[in-house]
């Protein structure tokens, strides 16, 4: 069962679907957090395949995104996207069919990073899985220039210069080809930005974004907060991933006491494009989830 949910952080309504298992007792709930520039609607399938297997599911806009409220839209904001994720889970653990204390969190990309540093500061949350998760940007990224990563800087500073006057944001695209001005430029952007605009619910993604949430980012370290961690975490890592390379995905699994990775075949973007290979991923995360909350 799914129905539509709301939640208020600082004042601003995120809006959210919640999954419901079948029955009537409280069950463990899993909180999931999508990426960058992402809205709930990618995450539908996940919440299917947990309420499935027996737990409740949350997914949310971050505020400024999707059908969430807050002006300016699609500008990233770590503090404020740290402080929906502690909103969303004040929301299931006050629901009626949650368990409130086995309250599970789940990250994508950016969202991996927040999950981690949302639950290193809360010891009541039962386990978290971090997908493909960012623990810092990549010296270089591979196949773009040293001219297009000006350009992209420069983009970045003109954002942040028009936010700082109170200016309307300066937008460039999320996702491009190879060459194009955008946060990720790849090859595999056709088929990404299909993946995205498609599917059976339709969606509210759209490929723009306020470049200035990347400055925040380069000061944005994870691992710090996974050795905090009291709870178990599950790290997905993809074997040639570009934009989360595995050598620093690798860091939060090894610095939390807890800590497991898997590394999977494939990019960044299998886990967005490959249902199939996305099923095998979910599954082991559904059985790291049952460990946690002694159900196996």
């Amino acid at each position: 069962m799914r129905s539509k949910v709301s939640f208020t952080a600082d004042g601003v309504r995120c809006a959210g679907h919640l999954y419901l298992p079948a029955g009537s007792d409280p069950a463990p709930c899993v909180v999931l957090c999508h990426g960058f520039s992402g809205t709930m609607d990618r995450l539908y399938d996940y919440g299917e395949r947990f309420a499935a297997a027996g737990f409740a599911a949350l997914v949310f806009d971050y505020r400024g995104f999707g059908e969430s409220d807050g002006e300016p839209r699609q500008v990233p904001d770590i503090p404020g996207q740290l402080a929906d994720v502690r909103a969303a889970v004040a929301f299931a653990r006050r629901h009626e069919r949650v368990d409130p204390g086995k309250v599970l969190l789940w990250g994508n990309s950016l969202g991996g990073a927040h999950v981690i540093t949302v639950a290193a500061g809360d010891p009541g949350i039962a386990a978290v899985v971090a997908q493909i998760p960012f623990n810092g940007f990549p010296k270089k990224v591979e196949g773009r220039s040293a001219g297009q990563t000006l350009r992209t800087l420069g983009a970045i500073f003109w954002d942040a210069l028009r936010g700082g006057l109170g200016l309307s944001p300066y937008y460039i695209p999320m996702v491009g080809r190879p060459g194009e001005l955008a946060v990720t430029a790849t090859p595999e952007a056709d088929q990404h930005i299909l993946t995205l605009t498609g599917g059976e619910h339709g969606t509210s993604w759209r490929n723009s974004v306020a470049p200035r949430g990347l400055l925040r980012m380069m000061r944005y370290r994870p691992a710090a907060s996974a050795a905090r961690l009291t709870c178990p975490l599950l790290v997905c890592a993809a074997a040639e991933d570009r934009e989360s390379p595995l050598e620093k995905t690798r860091e939060l699994a090894e610095r939390a006491p807890d800590g497991e990775l898997r590394v999977y075949p494939g990019t960044h973007f299998t886990f967005y494009t490959d249902p199939a290979f996305r099923g095998e991923v979910v599954a082991d995360q559904i059985a790291f989830y049952r460990r946690a909350c002694a159900l196996v």
